[in-house]
């Protein structure tokens, strides 16, 4: 099978990176040449442009920022786009954490050219993207999705077929929920232990010892149990508002979606506007 990549960051790369070992025929593209090249080190071949990827493909993945840089990839900006370049019958499997109403924008422009969507959310951070222990989150049709599979079996231990078009992209807006908010409790329930005098440590064994520090939640320790004013190192501050800027585009999604639904989530509209703290992000306006 012919597959396509578009967008190797920390998770697109090492994804896209056991497609070629693993017998599929990988064209790739990014704008960062080095990410390219790597892939290219795996036996995948490089492309030029998005399109160009896309006529190479039978199935195209995307894992780019944001809507917008979907949008860009899919439909051009004032030009072609990928899915100008996809064969009748192809496929787009959506990784990145997008609204569900984008998976279904984005579908509607494949089906006037006989292709198909499906929305493929990945949860498991780079660690398990490089280590195959990944969990994919998919929404679409059964044969789209069969079609697929393989492809993602490459780089995961599970993929839960959520339901229709849509389903993955609303299953991970809960999951990130899910995360941030635990996040946000453990920069708290440090905060409280230190200024009460309550030496760390004596917390992690405890909630160890009971369940409520999970291994996930562990690896965000070390920056919780800093002192409570204290913002990140220059150094890491570019890659934690990185982080930051996901977190706030991820909640906002989960807010909206909760809103069409009537749903009123009070925590997770709170955290959503704390998360430069819970990051230590040195930005006065969004503490």
């Amino acid at each position: 099978m012919r597959v396509g990549y578009i967008g190797l960051g920390n998770m697109g790369q090492p994804m896209a990176s056991h497609l070629a070992p693993a017998g599929f025929e990988t064209t790739v593209f990014d704008l960062v040449p080095a990410a390219v090249q790597a892939l290219v080190d795996t036996g995948a071949r490089a492309a030029a442009s998005p399109i160009e990827v896309a006529r190479a493909s039978d199935v195209l993945c995307l894992c780019v920022p944001a809507d917008e840089h979907v949008r860009a990839v899919l439909l051009g900006e004032g030009g072609e786009g990928a899915l100008d370049g996809l064969e009748s019958g192809g496929i787009v499997a959506i990784h990145s954490t997008v609204r569900p109403e984008t998976i279904e924008e984005m579908n509607e422009a494949a089906v006037k050219r006989g292709c198909r969507v499906i929305d493929a959310a990945v949860t498991g951070g780079e660690h398990g993207a490089r280590a195959r222990t990944l969990v994919f989150l998919v929404g679409g049709e059964d044969s789209a999705v069969e079609k697929v599979r393989p492809i993602l079996e490459a780089s995961s231990k599970k993929v839960i077929h959520a339901g229709p078009l849509g389903s993955g992209a609303k299953l991970k807006l809960a999951v990130n929920l899910f995360g941030y908010i635990h996040f946000a409790a453990v920069r708290e329930a440090f905060a409280l232990a230190e200024v009460a005098g309550i030496d760390s440590q004596h917390l992690i064994d405890a909630t160890r010892a009971n369940g409520q520090l999970s291994d996930a939640e562990m690896a965000f320790v070390p920056q919780a149990v800093a002192p409570q004013e204290q913002n990140v190192p220059p150094e890491r501050e570019e890659l934690m508002r990185g982080h930051l800027v996901i977190a706030e585009k991820d909640l906002a999604h989960a807010l909206e979606l909760a809103r069409k639904q009537g749903l009123a989530l009070p925590t997770a509209a709170t955290v959503s506007q704390t998360m430069a703290r819970v990051y230590r992000v040195d930005d006065p306006r969004r503490r």
